[in-house]
């Protein structure tokens, strides 16, 4: 394990950068990835950007030595929409980081990964199993990356092993957006400890070889028990959810969330 050579996308905070120092507390060589360059261990790379992409990546593949035994494509960023707007510039841009921005990275990470005969781990979310509403991009590249991780699998299979990672809430800078727009998962769903995402990754990236594993114990009964739930029910439930803290006025400081809650007859104030 300790002459493993990793490389992470979003590595100069949150998820990525509680992997990357577990990952050297195990013996592991990381370099990262991030659109904010962090000493000498974390190089400038836009993932939205397939040039920045080819030259970080193979900067990253020098400075390990000349080879990679394993990617994590973890950078991510969340946003605020509704499913019946247009796409604004913000939607577009969750998609063009969390779904295209793996698919870019591993490109130009592939022929050094598949020499070392090595691994790729793609960081998904629960929100690959639930749809929640305001956040339609975010739900959709998060399943379009499980997708891609099956894809990836199948045709270079023969030569590198693939993992997807199932993270829940994490209090990381990602739900920023979110939270000023009340319309944070805080108290919606149980929070996780980030440190509990980093020794998953880092157990996925140097351990025994899985297909999909959930960050916590918890967290793999619900997405276990979620796949095994017809759909219809699964809606109710989260509408059911949404309507109870609507009622409360938990959504008021948003257009969005205020004209949802008027359409589900959940003003504050009402009982019924």
């Amino acid at each position: 394990m300790s002459a493993k050579r990793l490389l992470i996308t979003g590595a100069a905070s949150g998820i990525g950068a509680a992997t990357a120092a577990e990952l050297r507390s195990r013996g592991a060589r990381v370099v990262g990835l991030d659109i904010r360059p962090a000493g000498d261990d974390v190089i400038a790379c836009d993932v939205r950007d397939q040039e920045s992409v080819d030259r970080g990546v193979a900067e990253a593949i020098e400075r390990l030595g000349g080879g990679l035994d394993v990617l994590i494509n973890n950078a991510g960023i969340g946003a605020i929409q509704s499913a019946g707007a247009r796409p604004d510039e913000q939607a577009l841009a969750v998609i063009e980081v969390n779904m295209l921005g793996p698919w870019r990275v591993t490109a130009a990470a592939l022929p050094a990964l598949r020499e070392a005969r090595g691994r790729v781990v793609n960081v998904a979310s629960g929100l690959a199993y639930l749809s929640v509403p305001f956040a339609p991009a975010y739900c959709m590249s998060k399943r379009a990356l499980v997708a891609y991780s099956d894809a990836l699998r199948l045709e270079h299979g023969d030569a590198i092993t693939v993992t997807t990672v199932y993270p829940g809430y994490i209090r990381t800078p990602i739900h920023d957006v979110s939270r000023e727009a009340g319309l944070a998962l805080e108290g919606l769903v149980p929070a996780e400890d980030v440190r509990d995402a980093a020794r998953t990754l880092a157990r996925a990236s140097l351990g025994r070889r899985a297909r999909d594993v959930a960050t916590t114990r918890r967290g793999g009964l619900g997405y276990a028990l979620l796949r095994r739930t017809p759909r219809r029910l699964v809606d109710r439930g989260t509408t059911a959810v949404m309507r109870h803290h609507a009622r409360r006025g938990r959504f008021e400081r948003s257009s969005v969330a205020r004209d949802f809650s008027s359409r589900l007859g959940a003003r504050p104030g009402r009982t019924s």
